[in-house]
């Protein structure tokens, strides 16, 4: 093999070119001896010279235009975000623009092109490939008024193994600028590893030079959930394209270009191209159905391109693997004939959607052999015949495992598969799973499908990419059905809602979903592309009849001004809220960690305890787990109204829990703060808090909770509150946010506890009177995760020491001017609650203090 290898170079190295080329005689002997079979004509082509490429580039760089493009919401297989890509103007008169699928996106977005010359142009995108990676962009042609430009024309059939190249674009974020000759020299200027930057400006020339290795490259896999192209063949070089490249053309000497820039690989030097057959042939549509002057206007008649689809993924294998496969010699031999002799294989199936016209029909390692009766190897005649037959029924001979098999299928429309719409709701986008992801996960197109959870169910734990089964108990197979459902639930209502992911498909979760009770966002918006302008339409989703209405807390407008007015009664009663300097929190900027966290375990015995709680609410209950109807309200009116623990009677069990921990605890609450994305300011370093806060008033009209503001950061939040006195969780508000010290106020309707948790909760006495001194005996009471009191005896070192939180890099809220008491043990940072002295009267807020933690390796 080296000999031969040999020999061929001594062949070139000897080989005469006259002016008209390469000899006939030198032509076949290159042919016999070439270890790969190079096309002459691209041995000729790679004769242009310097002044070839000269003349070619200074024609196409004016063309080649940056794309700076944002994706206003996640959509199908791409995210919500910007970045910069590459186009190049295929049709001038007409402002069409030619770049990749996954740069023009299947959603919304906003975009501009930056000429050669700095001018910034909108554009709108105009079509986008359902399957292949490519698309176009439409800009105003009379936009452009200071620079000369004319369109790069197309020769996809010049492409060829040998075929010299450059790919001219916006290499990793890098900007076109014009060039000097001198830089033009022996044709290698294209090489760019150097970037021609001035140093007032980071910009440079990124005009790639490589050689065409393959036209017959599998398409190159990008994500697993995410956006790939299959069925066709992709071409390869050594061009060494980064990021921001996409979309490049990749041209010949001639500057036409004889592919599309798609993607490379990121440990290499490899780039992939994406041939412009099916890309002629779409632009053709749109040259022959839009009037020049029509597209000037930013707005156009619809173009509709037909793409056809069985929803199968193809593979090319060699002879050798369909042989394995089961192909019969005769009809391997029957395949040669009928194709050229280049080729190398034939058309295998490598999966099927469930669902598809090919579901059940054909099966993976099926070899394609006849299609209509016509011997197909390639993807590009396959989906010729598919294109143009759509609603149409085709009949494919295959052979599976020596057996041979005919089948009769019906060619699908691939734009009813692909998505145009997306239903918005609390910030989260939830449309149709499109043929591009029931490819990638092997489910049935039209599914509820998650392509952003917002925030309503990512609260929830439902994750992007889900499919969503149930909603409130009702099947959703479509999209119309989770609206429907949807519609029925009121603001505030929790509803079990049942989801698949694909990496965990044959098993089905249930979580939760409490419906937004606030308008933190929109109401459910519907948005519809519009193909003749480019953009998205909205209309609600939901009629403003349905179940969408909300109070603070369902009451009247008269119990919302008692509640208001006993706030302003309640939050000047600062002298009873002090806190605890041991029980500070640290938490990193950044991390979602709340003021209590981590389940501590208890000196007393659990059991005993849980017993203890058990009876109480069986006693409120009545024996037969029936809510009291006999002087209960009385009874709980009282209590209230005294608000004094020492006239109760308090049963202490044979443990070892102090009595302190057992009249406190009915006064706490475990508290769950969600902040929604949107509302992300004054500096809140998490969006999940959770916390122990005291109930300071109680009664049938009003609760209030006193918190600490690291466990209610900002007013914009949702509270959901867990007794430690009754098993129930109920929605809260925050009415009341100190500016300095650190505590705050939250607001329940006693009414949702029902009767019998009402009468189980109460209020904690507030001793503000005397004050702690140095020596004094203190319990520490709080709650775990479980909700079971855990308390702690501790004495006072120090009832006065000067707080001191440090600035945060990002400006938010710090507790100062305060003093607070220290103690001498406590239960760590991750635990909060109040200080009471034996009889359970609060004395001080065991708060947790947010500081930002300076880490250091």
């Amino acid at each position: 093999m080296a000999e031969a290898i040999l020999g061929s170079l001594d062949v070139i190295k000897k080989v005469r070119v006259s002016d008209d080329g390469i000899s006939i005689a030198e032509e076949q002997l290159l042919k016999t001896r070439l270890p790969m079979e190079i096309d002459s004509g691209a041995a000729v082509e790679n004769l242009a010279t310097a002044e070839d490429w000269r003349k070619a580039l200074s024609r196409v760089v004016p063309a080649v235009v940056v794309l700076r493009t944002t994706a206003c919401r996640a959509f199908d297989t791409e995210p919500a975000g910007s970045g910069y890509a590459t186009g190049f103007i295929v049709d001038k008169k007409r402002g069409i623009i030619l770049t990749n699928r996954h740069v023009v996106k299947p959603g919304p977005i906003v975009a501009e092109a930056v000429f050669l010359n700095r001018e910034e142009i909108p554009v709108h995108p105009l079509y986008r490939d359902p399957v292949h990676d490519f698309g176009f962009l439409h800009f105003d042609p009379g936009a452009v008024q200071f620079l000369e430009y004319e369109e790069i024309p197309f020769a996809p059939e010049a492409a060829s193994v040998g075929l010299e190249i450059r790919v001219v674009g916006n290499d990793s974020g890098e900007k076109l600028i014009t060039f000097p000759s001198s830089f033009l020299l022996s044709g290698e200027i294209p090489w760019m590893r150097d970037q021609f930057a001035t140093s007032r400006r980071k910009e440079s020339v990124s005009i790639l030079s490589g050689t065409i290795a393959r036209l017959d490259r599998d398409a190159p896999p990008y994500k697993r959930d995410g956006y790939n192209d299959f069925n066709t063949f992709y071409m390869q070089a050594a061009s060494g394209t980064k990021g921001g490249s996409s979309g490049s053309p990749v041209i010949d000497c001639k500057g036409c270009a004889v592919a599309l820039n798609a993607g490379s690989k990121t440990a290499g030097a490899s780039a992939y191209f994406l041939p412009l057959e099916r890309v002629v042939r779409a632009l053709k549509f749109f040259q022959e159905d839009i009037l020049e002057s029509s597209l000037s206007k930013n707005s156009w008649q619809p173009v509709h391109i037909p793409r056809g689809t069985l929803q199968m993924t193809l593979m090319h294998k060699g002879f050798d693997e369909t042989r394995r496969l089961g192909l019969k010699r005769e009809t391997e031999q029957m395949v040669r004939q009928a194709s050229p002799s280049t080729e190398t294989g034939m058309l295998v199936v490598d999966s099927v959607v469930p669902g598809g016209p090919s579901h059940k029909l054909l099966e993976p390692g099926d070899v394609l052999v006849l299609v209509n009766g016509e011997v197909v190897t390639q993807f590009l005649r396959l989906e010729v015949l598919l294109d143009d037959n759509v609603g149409k029924h085709i009949d494919i001979e295959l052979e599976r495992g020596g057996a041979t098999i005919t089948v009769t299928l019906l060619i699908q429309d691939l734009h009813s598969i692909t998505p145009n719409f997306f239903l918005e709701v609390s910030g989260g986008v939830v449309h149709p799973l499109s043929y591009q992801q029931a490819r990638n996960f092997r489910f049935t197109c039209g599914l509820v499908y998650v392509a952003d959870p917002g925030y309503m169910l990512s609260r929830a734990g439902v994750p992007k990419h889900a499919i969503i089964k149930k909603l409130a108990g009702e099947e959703t197979s479509v999209l119309d059905d989770f609206i429907a459902v949807y519609s029925k639930l009121s603001r505030g209502a929790r509803v079990p809602l049942e989801f698949l992911t694909y990496v965990d498909r044959h098993r089905s979760k249930s979580v939760l979903v409490t419906v937004d009770r606030h308008e933190w966002y929109a109401p459910p918006q519907l948005y519809v592309r519009d193909d003749s302008t480019g953009l998205w339409n909205v209309k609600p989703a939901i009629s403003t009849t349905s179940a969408f209405s909300l109070s603070l807390f369902g009451s009247s407008n008269g119990e919302q001004q008692q509640l208001l007015s006993t706030y302003d009664n309640i939050s000047t009663k600062e002298g009873s809220t002090v806190s605890v300097v041991n029980g500070v929190e640290k938490s990193c900027e950044g991390e979602a960690t709340g003021s209590s966290g981590e389940s501590v375990q208890a000196s007393d015995a659990p059991i005993i305890e849980s017993e203890t709680k058990r009876r109480r609410v069986n006693n409120l209950l009545g024996g037969d787990g029936l809510a009291n109807t006999d002087g209960t309200s009385d009874h709980f009116e009282h209590n209230i109204a005294d608000n004094e623990v020492a006239e109760e009677t308090v049963t202490i069990p044979a443990s070892s829990a102090s009595t302190a921990e057992h009249v406190i605890e009915p006064t706490l609450v475990m508290m769950e703060v969600h902040i929604p994305p949107s509302a992300m300011l004054d500096g809140v370093h998490a969006q999940h808090f959770f916390g122990t806060g005291v109930i300071v008033h109680h009664s049938q009209s009003l609760g209030l909770v006193a918190v600490d503001r690291n466990t209610v950061a900002i007013s914009v939040s949702d509270v959901m509150l867990s007794f430690a006195a009754y098993p129930i969780e109920i929605p809260a508000e925050v009415v009341f946010l100190h500016p300095v010290h650190n505590f705050a106020l939250v607001a329940y309707d006693p009414a949702a506890l029902g009767s019998a948790g009402a009468a189980a909760v109460r209020a904690a006495t507030l001793l503000s009177e005397p004050p702690l001194s140095r020596g004094d005996a203190v319990y520490l009471v709080g709650l775990n995760r479980s909700l079971q009191a855990t308390s702690r005896k501790s004495v006072v070192t120090n009832p006065s020491v000067a707080l001191n939180v440090g600035a945060a890099d990002c400006p938010r809220y710090r507790a100062m001017n305060m003093e607070v008491i220290e103690v001498d043990t406590d239960f760590g940072h991750s635990f909060s609650g109040v200080l009471a002295d034996e009889l359970g009267r609060v004395q001080a807020l065991w708060a947790s203090f947010s500081t930002q933690v300076f880490c250091t390796l």
